[in-house]
């Protein structure tokens, strides 16, 4: 597994690539490393699927992280949830889980745009002529997209067919808003033959995830000594991140440099500093240090070149 993706279970993820690279297999593998539900969780997932009708028969209590993967075709009200009497949409059935937007590229832009709110204030309100409902909606996005509508812009073996400027209108379908919104920007390349006749295992699912776990419980840990009941780094708002992210000076003159030269918005800023505390938490380190900002700041420099 990629440097990129070991770091794809804690934020959210836009994977672009020709078909056939295995976009679609890493985030369906999302659920199986990412910490199991607490009890709490899973009774407010329980809640969701109950008030949706889709609690399965034999599953009284859900225990495994939801994955919803709705067909770009989906309404808005099957996205965002609706009706007569409102319910839940995927975005809440997806709620401690993944959401998977597959093509996403070419969901309609209405319904990419519905996601911009849910994932800042994890939540989605609907509201009706008799009142509104707010349902949970603390999903992990993960989106993959081909890189034009042919499929094989910059693919090393077969040629694209798109001109220049398709290739340019089919990325910008994807707005820069949702975009500055997603924190990790992965080119998921062709994988060559060696690799796929390869016999030997790769890392294990169940160890992925104790290393997740343990970080984590490092996060649990430091906002419960700062009386938050805050749980991980994707949650906190400003106020936290000024207390966790401290950086050192070789760190900050790094960032100040990067949020210049990639003109990089506040919400940007922010969420380089949360996933530069996470990548740290997941070595063990006490500290977010320049490399770590690094690595965060890399996963953004496919955005800022589209």
């Amino acid at each position: 597994m990629s440097q990129a993706a070991r770091r794809i279970i804690v934020s959210n993820v836009l994977m672009v690539g020709a078909p056939g690279t295995g976009k679609t297999l890493l985030a369906r593998a999302m659920p199986g490393i990412l910490p199991r539900l607490s009890i709490d969780e899973a009774l407010e997932v329980t809640r969701i699927y109950s008030a949706a009708g889709a609690l399965p028969a034999d599953k009284p209590l859900m225990r495994d992280r939801p994955f919803r993967s709705p067909h770009h075709t989906v309404s808005y009200a099957g996205l965002a949830g609706g009706g007569h009497w409102p319910r839940p949409g995927e975005i809440s059935l997806a709620n401690r889980g993944v959401l998977f937007l597959d093509e996403l590229a070419e969901f309609p832009s209405k319904s990419l745009e519905i996601l911009r709110q849910p994932m800042e204030d994890r939540r989605v309100t609907i509201s009706r002529a008799a009142g509104s409902l707010t349902f949970p909606a603390n999903f992990m996005l993960i989106g993959a997209s081909n890189p034009c509508p042919c499929g094989y812009f910059g693919d090393t073996l077969r040629p694209c067919t798109c001109s220049p400027s398709t290739v340019t209108r089919y990325a910008r379908r994807i707005s820069g808003p949702l975009l500055d919104r997603i924190d990790i920007h992965v080119h998921v390349p062709r994988v060559e033959y060696e690799k796929l006749a390869n016999q030997t295992t790769g890392e294990l699912s169940e160890t992925i995830r104790q290393r997740v776990q343990k970080a984590r419980d490092r996060q649990t840990e430091r906002f419960a000594s700062m009386g938050s009941k805050l749980v991980c780094n994707a949650d906190m708002g400003p106020r936290e991140v000024r207390l966790v992210c401290v950086l050192d000076g070789e760190s900050e003159s790094l960032l100040r440099s990067a949020v210049k030269q990639m003109r990089l918005s506040a919400r940007a800023y922010h969420r380089v500093l949360k996933l530069a505390r996470t990548i740290a938490d997941l070595e063990g380190e006490p500290t977010s240090k320049a490399h770590h900002i690094a690595e965060a700041l890399q996963y953004r420099a496919m955005h800022d070149t589209t």
